[in-house]
């Protein structure tokens, strides 16, 4: 059984969140868990929240009953959002285009 939770539209670059979502691909969720709360990077946060929220899509499945020992990361894969164009202003009166880069972030578990 599979349950799936997606967070879009993350602030943080989809490279930097792929860091942190390649050190849990393949742990189960408890062990992913204790990883994301003592990492140091921003990006652990959102990708924490998400895996939270799949493991518990994963329990409320109306068929079967799951323990969150026995679930498993199946796959993570984060992907690049939309970008907001800001400008910022640059010596001699010029201005530059500034990209504040967002992410998607979805989450498989699996027992």
């Amino acid at each position: 059984m599979e349950a799936r939770a997606t967070a879009r539209q993350i602030r943080g670059s989809a490279r930097k969140v792929r860091q942190v979502a390649d050190l849990i691909r393949g742990k189960s969720v408890q062990d992913a868990l204790d990883i994301l709360q003592f990492l140091p990077k921003a990006a652990a946060r959102p990708i924490e929240k998400t895996v939270r929220s799949a493991a518990a899509n994963a329990m409320n499945v109306e068929d079967d009953v799951v323990d969150i020992e026995d679930l498993r990361i199946k796959t993570i894969y984060v992907d690049g959002g939309p970008m907001m164009k800001r400008i910022y202003y640059g010596p001699r009166g010029m201005a530059s285009r500034m990209k504040k880069r967002t992410s998607h972030i979805t989450v498989v578990v699996a027992d």
